[in-house]
């Protein structure tokens, strides 16, 4: 079984749809929806935004189902400049960049117990998620994706995060999701759809380009576990 988990349900309302042997479980306040996708066993959730709610459905999720590897996909804000919006970002590794311990000598996005600041991501479903975001025909890029409690759009927040992290995409959840597979030792990937620049536009971008950006994550995951 793999999991999927989004953040808000545009973001995987289209896969869910398409699931069948179709079951529905509320763990906690989270609701998970599990059956057959594409040929693979699959368990789907919508976690809500930010870093609390992900975590908590993400081991919900490992807890209860036990997946094989759990994908964290939704849209995100550009984190760099040449990134575009309706660009495809894959992590290599996720940071939480609103963690910060550094005034008791830890690095800036250090998580304590696990002591990390760049959060792996699995390097196999990586290459996986590469060829299928390739074959979308979207362009496509791999680096740090960032995660914190706020919606950046303001550009001078967005740079600085880009320039103590490398982040290629901003978002709300894909560090938690990271973590909890972490220390659970399950393999994780975070692929976001670029949905506005995270910038002083982000207001009206992200209403507008939203449902586009979802769209391209939930092709990429057809692609994907139609070819495993």
């Amino acid at each position: 079984m793999i999991g999927l988990i989004g953040a808000m349900a545009v973001e995987v309302e289209a896969l869910m749809a398409k699931l069948t042997e179709r079951r529905e479980e509320r763990i906690g306040m989270d609701t998970f929806v599990s059956g057959r996708l594409f040929g693979q066993e699959a368990v789907l959730a919508v976690c809500g935004p930010g870093k609390v709610n992900a975590a908590l459905c993400a081991q919900s999720m490992i807890l209860h189902y036990h997946p094989a590897w759990v994908l964290n996909l939704g849209v995100a804000g550009a984190g760099a400049e040449g990134v575009g919006i309706g660009d495809m970002v894959i992590a290599t590794a996720a940071v939480q960049h609103d963690m910060d311990t550094s005034p008791i000598g830890d690095p800036v996005g250090m998580v304590s117990k696990i002591n990390l600041v760049e959060i792996p991501c699995d390097a196999a479903l990586r290459e996986r998620l590469r060829q299928a975001a390739e074959g979308v025909g979207v362009r496509v890029h791999e680096g740090i994706i960032a995660t914190g409690d706020q919606f950046i759009n303001r550009g001078d927040v967005r740079q600085r995060i880009h320039e103590r992290f490398g982040a290629k995409a901003v978002e709300m959840e894909g560090g938690a999701v990271a973590q909890a597979c972490y220390m659970h030792g399950v393999p994780c990937g975070v692929l976001r759809s670029i949905s506005d620049g995270a910038n002083g536009q982000s207001d009206m971008d992200y209403p507008t380009f939203t449902a586009l950006a979802a769209s391209h994550s939930q092709q990429v995951v057809e692609r994907l576990l139609t070819a495993l």
